[in-house]
């Protein structure tokens, strides 16, 4: 299975990027999906969920400004980011969990976000 994260740039601080996930596999079997965020010299953390019901999940830090949607036609993730804040700079990554296959990561994409 593989996952092609784009959609990483430069923007200033409250600023917008829209990050998009494909998924070489039918999210059908998908449990559910998520973002990460690796922030320099940083452990990679978790920004956002979607599960197969449609329940989601944000950490405090991005509540409100970020959120997960998931086409299962066109079998993409992604993650639309408001008010960027230079703290979000980082690299992101999707995964998606299978229910019959475990974990499955895409390679990230840059964001970096000015002050």
């Amino acid at each position: 299975v593989q996952l092609q994260a784009y959609g990483g740039g430069s923007v200033q601080a409250g600023g917008s990027l829209r990050l998009s996930c494909e998924v070489s596999r039918d999210m059908f079997y998908s449990d559910a999906v998520h973002w990460y965020h690796q922030a320099p010299g940083n452990q990679r953390a978790l920004v956002a969920s979607l599960t197969s019901d449609g329940r989601t999940n944000y950490p405090r830090s991005v509540e409100g400004r970020f959120r997960i949607s998931r086409d299962k036609i066109k079998n993409t993730v992604a993650l639309q980011m408001n008010n960027l804040k230079p703290e979000d700079t980082g690299v992101y990554y999707c995964s998606v969990d299978w229910r019959d296959y475990g974990q499955s990561w895409g390679q990230g994409t840059q964001v970096t976000v000015s002050s």
